[in-house]
């Protein structure tokens, strides 16, 4: 375990980290696990201007039920990105956000779609990735420290607690510390896990600066 200020991370296995929380631990859980669409294999290609991955097949399949019933346990609310992917272990629910990349002019989706278990009208994020050059590019599927700032200002409040069971870049993780939030992160993978502590770290130092 690292603890950075007001975050706490994990590089294990959050299924058994999960076991030792306490049930309605969170207040809320912001995840983005895999879609099962193996990501990693075209995210990379150079053609389309990113960064050449190393395939790792973590994105060869989604969760099994057993995660669904320990992240439901030990947060009291969830976003889920991915969730149009993983529709028969979530319930029906109105208040799906999407994000809407605007990159109507290349072959990628034109967004991502996440489940919410908040009784709220579906939300439509509009942030062209276009926008976001100036971050770092350290996972397959990183995405926006101003995503995350957006979740937190529209479905969190203050002095609640965070859960990200796969931290990734760490951009959830630093929209937190940003926003003052208690934040738990958890990564399985040792190479992932090293790059977001550093980012994140970086991230402290500099705003510790000004």
């Amino acid at each position: 375990m690292d603890k950075l200020g007001n975050i706490t991370l994990y590089n294990a296995d959050c299924m058994e980290i999960m076991k030792g929380f306490a049930d309605n631990q969170f207040d809320l859980a912001i995840v983005d696990p895999p879609y099962g669409i193996g990501a990693e294999n075209h995210a990379g290609k150079k053609e389309n201007g990113w960064n050449q991955w190393e395939k790792k097949g973590w994105d060869s399949k989604t969760p099994d039920k057993t995660y669904f019933n320990e992240l439901f346990r030990v947060s009291k609310n969830q976003i889920i990105w991915g969730g149009n992917y993983m529709t028969d272990s979530l319930y029906p629910s109105m208040g799906w956000v999407i994000w809407d990349k605007g990159q109507r002019d290349f072959s990628l989706a034109d967004g991502e779609m996440a489940w919410t278990s908040f009784n709220k009208a579906m939300r439509i994020w509009d942030y062209s990735r276009a926008k976001n050059l100036s971050e770092k590019r350290i996972h397959p599927t990183q995405k926006p420290v101003a995503l995350y700032k957006w979740i937190l200002d529209k479905y969190a409040k203050q002095g609640q607690t965070i859960l990200d069971t796969h931290l990734g870049s760490g951009s959830s993780a630093i929209a937190a510390h940003d926003y003052g939030y208690e934040f738990t992160g958890i990564e399985l993978d040792s190479e992932y896990y090293e790059a977001a502590k550093k980012r994140i770290s970086e991230h402290q130092r500099q705003l510790s600066m000004f």
